[in-house]
């Protein structure tokens, strides 16, 4: 936004906000709807509204590994200051249809009581800037809503992400709605508009990993100074991809982030013991498998990758943690791609040891 057109909407804040809040974009009624099939969920091109406002033409799609009813995956990012999209501007309405619903919006807030000076102002600001061409620096204003253009394009607005748990991000996106003709990208000015690399981020959100349960031998009974061989196959430990799509009349973007396991990193639950190799860290083999089966024989051997308990669990156990990093790059619409964060997840097993008894003659 401008610093003209900054000042120019500054002054109505709270006149725009109850002039606007009908339009607002949020919930899970209109953002995210993953699905656990490969088809993901449908799209809807028609306008709508429900308790929470009036919602957009098109929702995002989820298809792929990803979490069931809505919810974030299991992915953890390694980086702890990158965080999925908070919000975003996606196609919202129609020119008819916009016109209609912002009209009114604009008609109730207006004849409210007290609604005057500063505020009344402001919103005859937005009236004027739908209506009479008005606009600013780099927001060029419309007339009658662009009814000529009906077909043509669609208005655009802020859609709040459901998941985001910091309520000034998640309603960050509060420009007001802009006309994007079909075919052409949004204005420069609108960063948080979305693309193939915001869907990206979305689609790391809600990736669901398989569970991480190594393979281990002995298995859930170990003894102390025993090594315990761990490890993982490639047929039950391969990439994961998920893929998150946006399909409006005139605009249809996709991304596909996947996710290739790298390493597993073993953590005894407690302090009395080693693990092989010392780091903890055992690095992915060549064939896409990590660690290496125990097989007959190899009693005397030091495991490429295990643990060895120095004292027993007594009449408990520990809780041995299995946690694997995943590398997660992405590609989308148009050639467009990158990487992402690292991601790990893991899980417990509950993990007996027991003392070797001795046999006194």
């Amino acid at each position: 936004m401008s610093e003209s057109r900054r000042t120019a909407l500054s002054t109505g804040t709270a006149a725009l906000t109850l002039a606007l809040a009908s339009l607002v974009l949020a919930g899970p009624s209109y953002a995210a709807e993953p699905s656990s099939n490969s088809q993901g969920a449908s799209t809807n091109q028609q306008g709508g509204s429900d308790s929470a406002g009036i919602y957009a033409a098109a929702k995002v799609q989820y298809s792929g590994s990803v979490a069931k009813g809505g919810g974030t995956g299991n992915v953890t990012s390694a980086d702890v200051n990158w965080t999925p999209p908070a919000c975003w501007y996606a196609p919202y309405l129609g020119a008819k249809d916009f016109k209609a619903k912002m009209s009114k919006s604009i008609k109730d807030s207006l004849n409210m009581p007290g609604m005057g000076g500063t505020a009344g102002s402001a919103i005859g600001g937005v009236q004027r800037h739908y209506e009479d061409d008005y606009g600013w620096t780099d927001t060029p204003g419309y007339k009658d809503y662009n009814v000529d253009q009906d077909g043509k394009g669609m208005f655009w607005a802020g859609v709040e992400n459901p998941n985001e748990p910091d309520f000034l991000k998640r309603n960050s996106c509060t420009d007001l709605p802009f006309w994007v003709e079909n075919g052409e990208a949004p204005p420069p000015q609108y960063e948080e508009a979305i693309s193939p690399e915001i869907l990206a981020g979305l689609a790391y959100q809600h990736m669901q990993l398989p569970d991480t349960k190594v393979t281990l031998a002995p298995a859930a009974n170990t003894k102390v100074n025993l090594p315990t061989w761990a490890w993982l196959n490639k047929a039950v430990f391969d990439e994961v991809q998920a893929t998150a799509a946006l399909n409006a009349p005139g605009f249809n973007i996709q991304a596909t982030t996947t996710a290739k396991p790298v390493s597993l990193k073993l953590e005894p639950g407690t302090a009395d013991a080693e693990t092989y190799p010392a780091s903890g860290e055992c690095v992915i083999n060549a064939d896409g498998s990590i660690g290496e089966p125990y097989a007959q024989g190899k009693s005397n051997q030091t495991p490429p990758c295990g643990i060895k308990y120095l004292r027993s669990s007594g009449d408990g156990t520990y809780n041995l943690r299995a946690t694997i990093t995943w590398d997660i790059a992405w590609t989308g619409t148009g050639g467009a791609g990158g990487d992402l964060p690292d991601g790990t997840f893991g899980g417990q097993q509950a993990i007996t040891v027991q003392e070797i008894q001795a046999v006194n003659r």
